[in-house]
């Protein structure tokens, strides 16, 4: 029997610091279902990434799977580890730019250092913000023509890095696309009646997508499945001799220093996600009186900076840093969470339920097999829908004709010159254009009404699919 939590309190678990340990079975109800549903889509979704560690990285597959693993791991370890209420996932939006960074180095030991280094820059600036608390000050002093220059930076890099993928796989990946664009933002479908067909394929619009893409690369000839029976052991002592910071050597200060621009827009983009995450959760806490969410930004900035320095003493770098959100996941479970206390007794019984099967599942061969030839279309799904979400957040964040033609050369100097390039430009263009104070922002939008059109949407309306993306 879990522990019993009194009513109107924060759930129970082992206190540790400024954290709390919640043990599965113990602490928080097991929900089987949930397992094996977020498992999956975990394996599928977050492990999109692999392809870019071999590419970029020079290492095998079975390197690239143990990394995705671990990162499995200390993505499970910001709910039962460390306490954190959000529904934890990658930074994705911070993607497509890292991917035009490593472009400028060589392939192998060289861009490892690399990843290195954004990572070590990302990871001392939660530290900075969460010790000092001035992450909020520091998101004010940002103007969002700034900020969505940035997020449109990200819009463009993606579609780019898309483009040679496509001729290789021209089929699978159309279908893929055209199938969760038109689930997840296609107007005439979020007409139709609300059906429990229409919410099934909604609330699993990433796995029909994978699905269609499947089919049609098989009949294509574009994928080959090759299911085998077994374990997949993962080569833990060879990746940590590939990846390791000890085995490639640290980052140069030159290299530091480059990364520093990049780092700063992925703090800036993960800094957002945690205000999404804010207002997601403040609306659950109202449906549910019998449990306090206990939200905490230090906490999380530490949680957020010890996990991607774990990762990267434990199996190396991350091509998507550790962020503090998936969004997508986040609403579902919110959604549950708000039936009552019957269905889920505490929203750490999702989170941890949802997570707790990725490993398990990701050593098994024959899933393996099956997820294989899909990572490329999960990765391509993954680029493109954080794509198409930036772009038109982007453009959400400003009014005007100079500001939105200053969000689109920000994000073309982002993408084609780099995230340093963009930056410096980006302040020069904005005080030439604008002047101090001179941005119109976007029209004010009230809490309440942000909540209720973030959780509206979780009845898997286009416009959420594009914020569940940045997972």
């Amino acid at each position: 029997m879990p522990s019993q939590r009194p009513h109107g309190a924060v759930h129970p678990g082992i206190k540790w610091g400024r954290f709390t340990l919640r043990i599965p079975g113990i602490h928080v109800d097991l929900t089987p279902s949930t397992q094996f549903q977020g498992g999956l889509l975990l394996l599928a979704t977050g492990g999109a990434t692999a392809p870019l560690l071999m590419q970029y990285f020079g290492v095998s597959f079975e390197i690239a799977w143990t990394v995705m693993l671990v990162m499995f791991f200390w993505v499970f370890a910001q709910t039962f580890l460390f306490g954190d209420v959000y529904s934890a996932g990658g930074i994705a939006a911070g993607l497509p730019l890292t991917i035009i960074f490593l472009n400028d180095f060589s392939p192998g030991p060289e861009a490892i250092r690399a990843m290195i280094a954004v990572t070590l820059v990302v990871s001392f600036l939660f530290l900075f913000f969460g010790i000092t608390r001035l992450g909020e000050r520091f998101n004010r002093l940002v103007p969002a023509t700034l900020k969505a220059g940035i997020i449109m930076g990200a819009a463009v890099a993606a579609f780019q890095s898309e483009l040679d993928r496509l001729e290789r796989m021209p089929f699978t990946l159309l279908t893929a696309w055209v199938v969760v664009l038109a689930l997840m933002f296609s107007a005439p479908f979020a007409r139709l009646p609300n059906s429990r067909l229409k919410m099934l394929v909604g609330a699993n619009a990433l796995l029909v997508a994978f699905m269609a893409a499947g089919v049609v690369g098989l009949i294509s000839g574009e994928l080959r499945f090759d299911i085998e029976w077994g374990l997949f052991v993962p080569p833990l002592r060879e990746t940590l001799d590939t990846l390791a910071p000890w085995s490639v050597g640290l980052p140069s200060w030159g290299v530091i220093a480059s990364a520093i621009p990049i780092g700063v827009m992925i703090y800036i983009l993960a800094f957002g996600d945690l205000l999404v995450a804010d207002t997601l959760l403040k609306g659950a806490d109202k449906a549910r009186s019998d449990e306090k969410l206990d939200i905490d930004h230090t906490r999380s900035h530490y949680v957020l900076a010890i996990r991607n320095l774990a990762q990267l003493v434990t199996a190396g770098p991350l091509v998507m840093l550790h962020g503090p959100i998936w969004t997508g996941v986040q609403v579902f479970l919110i959604e549950r969470y708000k039936q009552g206390r019957t269905v889920m007794d505490s929203l750490f019984t999702g989170t941890t339920n949802f997570y707790l099967l990725a490993i398990p599942l990701g050593m098994l061969m024959p899933v393996l097999g099956l997820i294989m030839p899909m990572l490329p279309v999960a990765l391509s799904v993954t680029i493109v829908l954080t794509g198409f979400a930036c772009a038109y957040v982007a453009m959400a964040m400003v009014q005007g004709n100079i500001e939105r033609g200053l969000v689109l050369t920000i994000g073309m100097l982002t993408a084609v010159m780099g995230p340093a390039w963009g930056i410096g430009a980006g302040i020069l263009l904005y005080f030439l254009m604008l002047g101090r104070g001179g941005e119109r922002a976007a029209e004010p939008v009230a809490e309440e009404d942000v909540t209720e059109s973030l959780e509206g949407e979780a009845s898997y309306t286009p416009p959420n699919a594009a914020e569940g993306e940045r997972a």
